[in-house]
């Protein structure tokens, strides 16, 4: 049968019990990340936390039947799910609030470390700081993480609760962009630029970061979520001209994209996950507790269209009810 199938490979079979909604969902399912023309049907959905079922004949861990583990693995929007043993990683629980250090946690710890190079008392601005379109969580872990490097941190947002908000995870300077010009609060408080900056909206944004970027600065781009609902998928702004504004300064422009990275996954987020067991960072979390999305796997649209909203505060997370009448 299919489970002793799988379990000749170097596989666990895995239960969710939650699923992490992100941005990048719909880029997925648009193909935007496939190179060699897959068609639908396909597996969606990049991580969850669940409970081992099935223990690969030729895995090598100390992985066990019933363990509680968080996984991350393209198909996770799914009761059962095969995932390779070096993409689960055990957690003492089945708590949902280890899901912001997968795709989340992973995006903010591991380009800090390879491309942000951060040094105590630079200047870090962080686009869609406190929300925006579902990169929230990422964002919340690079406040707390840059905090903790010693940095100042300069956070975008879109309105005073939010502001609020960040101010409460440690952001120094939080903007809300419907009330202020980034561009003018940049070049009056910071006038020598930002040494580094966490970029996600693109477009415009993109256009206002690189212009204040400070000399040896250094701009990551992780995404360009104002792009993403569009038909092309990214969003319209006026071309600038890149070289010129770099070579000036001795900056950079780099990029990171998390599955090019798996290798460190497991120390990154054991990091995380240490440092969330003694209360040095925060998880947040939101399964819908407000919204119309319930639980199953029937609600991950209404969850999507939720983030996409812009009006969570927390990672958004599906819980997925096991039915007795599941098989595998």
């Amino acid at each position: 049968n299919a489970t002793l199938e799988l379990a000749r490979f170097d596989d666990d079979i895995d239960r969710s019990r939650y699923v992490g909604i992100n941005a990048s969902d719909i880029n997925f399912t648009a193909g935007r990340y496939f190179n060699s023309g897959e068609q639908p049907p396909f597996p969606v959905g990049f991580e969850a936390v669940g409970e081992i079922v099935v223990v690969g004949s030729k895995c090598r861990g100390n992985h066990k039947v019933g363990n509680h583990v968080v996984f991350m693995q393209n198909g996770s929007f799914a009761e059962y799910v095969a995932v390779p043993e070096n993409m689960v990683f055990p957690i003492p629980s089945c708590n949902p609030e280890y899901i912001p250090f997968l795709v989340s946690g992973l995006t903010a710890s591991i380009s800090l470390d390879e491309l942000g190079n951060l040094k105590a008392g630079e200047t870090v601005l962080i686009t869609a700081a406190a929300g925006g379109t579902g990169q929230l969580a990422v964002r919340i872990h690079e406040v707390q993480l840059a905090k903790a490097a010693g940095c100042h941190i300069i956070g975008t947002c879109s309105n005073d609760n939010k502001a609020k908000f960040l101010k409460s995870i440690g952001c120094d300077r939080p903007v809300n962009y419907k009330t202020e010009d980034l561009d003018k609060v940049l070049k009056k408080e910071y006038p020598k630029g930002v040494d580094v900056v966490y970029e996600s909206i693109g477009g415009e944004m993109f256009n206002t970061c690189l212009e204040n970027l400070a000399i040896k600065g250094r701009l990551i781009v992780i995404g360009y979520i104002s792009g993403y609902q569009t038909a092309r998928g990214v969003a319209k702004s006026k071309t600038i001209l890149i070289p010129p504004r770099l070579l000036g300064k001795s900056a950079c422009v780099t990029a990171f994209l998390l599955l090019h990275f798996t290798n460190l996954y497991g120390k990154h987020f054991k990091k995380l996950a240490t440092m969330y067991g003694r209360g040095e960072i925060k998880s947040f979390v939101d399964l819908g507790q407000t919204t119309r999305y319930n639980k199953g796997l029937q609600s991950i649209p209404e969850a999507i269209d939720y983030m996409y909203s812009g009006k969570n505060i927390g990672k958004i997370i599906v819980e997925i009810p096991h039915q007795t009448s599941s098989k595998l």
